[in-house]
């Protein structure tokens, strides 16, 4: 199963920020000490033509030039630098690359992205670009590209993103209201950030201590009012550590079994109806940050299963 990583840009971040940047290279170690199956790949950088299937020139101009207002940084949450910008394009591109392979391997991986606080003019909440809104974008343009036997144009390709993320992918639900070709759905905190949610297709607010039953439940039933309402030809699934227990942000008390059962409801939920699965990281801030990792390669041990049963079909069985 391939992985793609850019974890070797590092922030320069100040003293004492609470945005837990080693967590990247000591998931990457893990993957490469216990699960040697994930084939880890670096990332490419995003293009600034792929950036701007979603951003505008201005916003991406000011990232990427090192122009951004103080305002726009607060709101991002990280001072700008060379190694910011690059970080940004590279957790985009590796989620684009990640997409690309799923279609023909069936699961792919970016080792960090998930960026759904980033608006097509704005960042926000650690979020600089909207790595799972480019790399949408990004598939249904060449998706529309290629043609059927006949010569016709295929169908639009249809996107699912499930956002497992503790916080409400506000950006995410923004960028893609009103497109019937994306179907967003998330399960967030209420009262959690962001504040000012934005209207997604299907918004599940969970209460404050929430636990692993009631989550569950309410992952299957909004599964079934997916299902009812999108049939995608691909998903987009952000992996968030940060409903754990032991997150300092989430407010949630969701079990490492139970993020393992939600890691394998959704991954099952795909695999039964052969819709390729991207998956990224997303949250996670646990007050131990090995706990945050422990979760997200149990989020690998579990993608794997899933991977070996793509590989088991016939070329012809799987979508490409």
């Amino acid at each position: 199963m391939q992985a793609f990583y850019s974890d070797q840009f590092v922030l320069p971040l100040p003293e004492g920020h609470r945005f837990p940047m080693a967590k990247y290279r000591m998931l990457r170690d893990q993957l490469a000490q216990h699960l040697p199956e994930v084939r880890l790949t670096e990332a490419p950088a995003a293009t600034r033509g792929e950036l701007a299937l979603v951003h505008t020139q201005a916003y991406i101009d000011a990232i990427l030039e090192g122009t951004a207002v103080p305002a726009v940084l607060r709101e991002i949450g990280f001072p700008w630098s060379p190694a910011m910008a690059e970080r940004a394009r590279r957790s985009v591109g590796a989620t684009v690359a990640a997409a690309r392979v799923a279609l023909t391997e069936g699961l792919a991986a970016n080792l960090a992205g998930g960026t759904h606080h980033a608006y097509a003019d704005k960042g926000g909440g650690f979020c600089v670009f909207n790595d799972v809104a480019v790399a949408a974008r990004v598939l249904q343009a060449e998706w529309s590209r290629t043609r059927l036997a006949d010569g016709s144009h295929r169908p639009a390709l249809q996107v699912a993103v499930i956002d497992l993320d503790v916080h409400q992918g506000n950006g995410t639900a923004h960028i893609f209201q009103g497109d019937d070709s994306v179907f967003t759905l998330s399960l967030h905190g209420d009262k959690n950030f962001p504040f000012r949610k934005e209207a997604g297709d299907l918004d599940v607010p969970l209460p404050d201590g929430c636990g692993d039953a009631d989550y569950l439940a309410a992952l299957e039933q909004a599964l079934q009012r997916l299902e009812g309402q999108c049939q995608p030809g691909v998903v987009f699934y952000l992996a968030g550590a940060d409903p754990h227990e032991g997150d300092r942000l989430g407010r949630l008390n969701i079990t490492a079994d139970g993020l393992e059962a939600r890691d394998r409801r959704v991954m099952d939920w795909c695999w039964q109806r052969r819709i390729p699965l991207v998956f990224t990281m997303a949250g996670g801030y646990g007050t131990k940050i090995e706990d945050t990792v422990q979760v997200q390669r149990t989020t690998y041990q579990v993608a794997l299963g899933y991977w070996k049963r793509w590989q088991g079909l016939q070329p012809n069985a799987r979508l490409a």
